[in-house]
């Protein structure tokens, strides 16, 4: 390669590895200064909440959202870390001048904690020889303190006040690129540690504190400013737990399903920590229940563990987290508000403990898989079937310990359907076992409560179970499982000549069959599709032709065979467009266009007749195979071959560019003509 093609390709392959390598932080920073470039140098783009002073550099998507936790936010520009204005001069070409820890803070606006250092008499150590980093509260976050705790810190300087600042501080210079999520810095009080979290979407936090401009270099270490006071912590979750009062009842459950070792071992864990008021807000009888199931109850506090510490201040849109219990939770904001699921239902947030964070919620967040059926069932969208087997006396097997799966019609179903509360038919929708429906296939029989046998078909865009298909995921409780289907299910009664012959609409098709000597192919324990003509598609043909048809044993079972595919197709599984092979040899077109199922565009009269080998779909016409359409309508036999001399010869004539062929072609053709 030419040394002129290579420099630019290393040049491009050191700024990708070279932005891979940037920490998050560093990488919104980076974005913030591409924004902010056009106003002079070294000037970084923010955005400022509205009505507020806090400020957020900004990530890409951010930056074109312009929300911070659903609130309108304003562009603001202002000199990047390290750099000032010069007057007259665009931007902030001058780099800030290089001081000890002491002046810095004041550079910085942290005036403040410089004032209480100075009156603690930290300021003599932070003006000498060594290496510090400070984390430094803004004024604001002074001026936000309670007026008792502020007043003891500065009523007792040399001690009280001297110990916070110190436990701001660590004995190194650490900057922002050394700050790793989930790790933990020895400070310089007692050295208890301070924990460091640095989130993907590059915001930064010191026990929950969020960084708000990072490494102000000092000639005897680094200032960053954060937006809170941290105060120490030296209990696990556990023994947070064990002292709070308003988490009594949820230090019994822990200890109940056994799991205290887990909440005060190593880790960063963020513990949505219930209330006793959370837990007084659900039925006595449900709580009973899963207090007294140690597996439910296990499931159930580790739905309010996530796997990782999530700090509020890192919460600026909506994410999915994992719980212990492996689902997933949506942990948002709403202005100052954290919401969970959506719901602003966190009461106090960012309690720190040497092993995670902790929230306090106020509701209980009770997953699926200690719920029983009846209670998966009336949170989703089949509480009506629930109310029908409610009133067939079904709720037992909803609420017991028997492993079943409950196949329940979506409420949409309803609005075009009435369906009884019949006890039988209700069982037939209850399966013995506890099931998934990813691993359910093709050809499997489940046996219900009823003791009849249904049937599963996996097609390419659904699954289905008799005639009634899988509309939602599973819902997987702790007993059972709840599959949402699109309608009620009807088992198979018999063949699909038994079905036909209860039928009174279909005695002129039954006929047919017996005449064509397709009966015994009917009664055959194999899988059909059959386009049953019914009555009065027969009598919509002209007579002459009907009576020709049925005078014609060999022609009859040719056009019953047409209407007969040789697989089973429930309406579920038909897209826009299902070709299906027929007995006859030809394909079926079945589609669907506004909720009607269509066969070769005829609209279909009844769908999904269950019999125990197939299916049954009425019609009101009798379906014609192609090769008797063309000799109805008195068209030329379809003769490939004839069909491509025709081609050949009309494109021969259209270019004009073979005139010499023509009169081969059209010997050819009369010729193939004549014979036939």
């Amino acid at each position: 390669m030419r040394a002129e093609l290579l420099l630019p390709a290393l040049l491009a392959v050191w700024a990708a590895l070279a932005s891979a390598a940037r920490t998050p932080y560093e990488q919104i920073l980076h974005h913030s200064r591409i924004r902010g470039r056009h106003q002079g140098p070294n000037v970084c783009a923010v955005l400022k909440l509205i009505g507020t002073n806090r400020k957020y550099l900004p990530n890409c998507k951010l930056w074109y959202q312009r929300k911070i936790c659903g609130k309108s936010t304003v562009i603001a520009y202002e000199c990047c870390p390290g750099y000032e204005e010069v007057p007259g001069e665009k931007g902030c070409p001058a780099a800030l001048p290089l001081a000890n820890l002491y002046e810095t803070l004041g550079v910085v606006g942290a005036t403040t904690t410089q004032l209480y250092s100075a009156s603690s008499n930290l300021s003599a150590e932070i003006t000498g020889p060594g290496s510090y980093t400070i984390f430094a509260p803004t004024n604001e976050a002074w001026a936000s303190l309670p007026a008792e705790m502020l007043d003891s810190l500065v009523s007792n300087v040399n001690i009280e006040l001297l110990n916070a600042l110190r436990y701001h501080m660590v004995n190194r210079r650490v900057l922002t690129d050394d700050l790793k999520h989930g790790t933990s810095l020895p400070s310089m009080y007692q050295n208890i540690d301070i924990q460091i979290h640095h989130y993907p979407n590059g915001i930064v936090t010191v026990n929950c504190a969020r960084l708000l401009k990072a490494d102000h270099h000092a000639t005897n270490g680094v200032v960053h400013l954060i937006d809170k006071v941290i105060s120490t912590t030296t209990n696990s979750i556990l023994q947070i737990i064990e002292i709070e009062e308003s988490l009594e009842t949820l230090r019994a459950a822990v200890a109940a399903a056994g799991l205290n070792n887990l909440l005060e071992s190593d880790g960063q864990f963020t513990l949505l920590a219930p209330t006793n008021e959370a837990f007084e807000k659900i039925p006595q009888e449900t709580l009973n229940r899963i207090l007294g199931d140690p597996e439910a109850l296990k499931d159930l506090l580790s739905h309010h563990i996530l796997k990782s510490a999530m700090c509020a201040e890192a919460i600026i849109a909506g994410l999915s987290m994992e719980t212990l219990e492996g689902h997933m939770l949506e942990v948002g904001c709403n202005g100052d508000e954290l919401t969970l699921n959506g719901r602003p239902i966190i009461a106090n947030k960012d309690v720190i403990a040497t092993n995670g964070v902790i929230h306090f919620v106020n509701e209980l967040l009770i997953p699926d898989s200690a719920k029983t059926l009846l209670e998966l069932g009336e949170e989703s969208e089949v509480s009506t079937s629930i109310d029908l087997f409610r009133q067939a006396g079904l709720s037992s097997h909803l609420t017991g310990k028997e492993r079943l799966t409950l196949l329940a019609p979506t409420n949409s179903f309803y609005k075009d359907h009435t369906v009884p509360a019949d006890r039988n038919l209700l069982l037939d929708h209850i399966v013995k076992e506890q099931l998934s429906s990813k691993y359910l296939y093709h050809g499997q029989k489940l046996e219900t409560l009823s003791g009849k046998k249904l049937r599963v078909f996996a097609y390419r865009n659904n699954l289905c179970i008799e005639n009634a298909c899988i509309a939602a995921h599973d819902k997987r409780g702790r007993f059972g499982t709840l599959f949402t289907v699109d309608k009620i299910l009807t088992p198979p009664v018999g063949t699909v000549m038994d079905v036909l012959k209860a039928d009174d609409r279909f005695s002129t098709l039954v006929a047919a069959i017996q005449s064509a000597g397709l009966t015994e192919t009917l009664n055959r324990p194999r899988s059909f599709t059959v386009f049953a003509p019914t009555n009065e598609a027969f009598r919509a043909m002209p007579q002459g032709e009907l009576n020709k048809l049925m005078g014609n044993a060999k022609e009859l079972a040719n056009i019953l065979k047409y209407h007969i595919g040789d697989e089973i197709l429930v309406s579920g599984a038909v897209g826009a467009v299902v070709r299906l092979k027929s007995l006859q040899g030809d394909k079926l077109e079945v589609s669907t266009k506004s909720h009607v199922i269509n066969v070769n565009k005829e609209p279909v009269a009844e769908a999904d007749i269950m019999a125990t080998n197939g299916v049954i779909y009425a019609v009101n016409t009798v379906l014609q195979p192609p090769a008797f359409r063309h000799n109805e309508r008195g068209d030329e036999p379809a003769d490939p071959a004839l069909e491509i001399f025709k081609h050949a010869s009309a494109t021969s004539k259209i270019s004009q560019r073979s005139a010499r062929l023509a009169p081969v072609y059209s010997r050819l053709l009369a010729r193939m003509k004549h014979s036939s």
